[in-house]
């Protein structure tokens, strides 16, 4: 597979495909979306939200997830905020996803197929791989938990807006998750 996609490109810089998608890096909407790998969101989302290529900083990671103030997906936000100019940021996560309900317990006897030793799962579970390879088990709760990561970080200036969102995976139906105000 990856030497077939080693020759499309070939062809995709000599035909010059790619004069069409010449941007800058700063993002032209002052936005960064936080979402999850899904491929099928890899088209629907931008399209669905009206974004073309430069609009946006699009950070992916399974399940749209933010797990602790020091992960990737924190990083690449303060890097779109204070590098790039990034205003707003949109949590988008999406219907029917793989990572709800995701567990190390159903990964676990697949890696041990894959070859991978019980010593090693033993190390790793005294890392807390469990909570690591943990998913989600609401969306919606997900979305709140996710946005309040960003919205509670210490790093995170307080004028950066952030709002959460469902996608639906098949029609791209945007849906906004408000907490509950008692």
């Amino acid at each position: 597979m990856i030497d077939s996609i080693i020759e499309f490109n070939r062809r995709f810089v000599a035909d010059k495909a790619y004069e069409p998608y010449i941007t800058d890096k700063y993002p032209s909407k002052k936005l960064a979306v936080l979402t999850c790998m899904d491929t099928r969101l890899t088209e629907l989302l931008p399209r669905a939200l009206g974004l073309r290529n430069g609009d946006a900083k699009i950070i992916k990671n399974a399940g749209g997830l933010i797990l602790s103030d020091t992960d990737s997906a924190v990083r690449s936000l303060l890097v779109a905020i204070y590098e790039l100019g990034v205003q707003e940021v949109m949590v988008v996560h999406h219907s029917t996803c793989g990572a709800c309900h995701m567990s190390y317990k159903e990964f676990k006897p697949h890696m041990l197929e894959r070859g991978i030793h019980q010593s090693t799962l033993d190390e790793w579970e005294s890392k807390g791989i469990a909570e690591w390879l943990e998913g989600f088990h609401d969306t919606e709760s997900s979305v709140l938990k996710t946005v309040a990561a960003i919205v509670n970080h210490p790093l995170v200036p307080q004028d950066v807006v952030v709002r959460g969102f469902i996608i639906d995976s098949v029609t791209g139906e945007l849906t906004e998750v408000m907490p509950a105000h008692n």
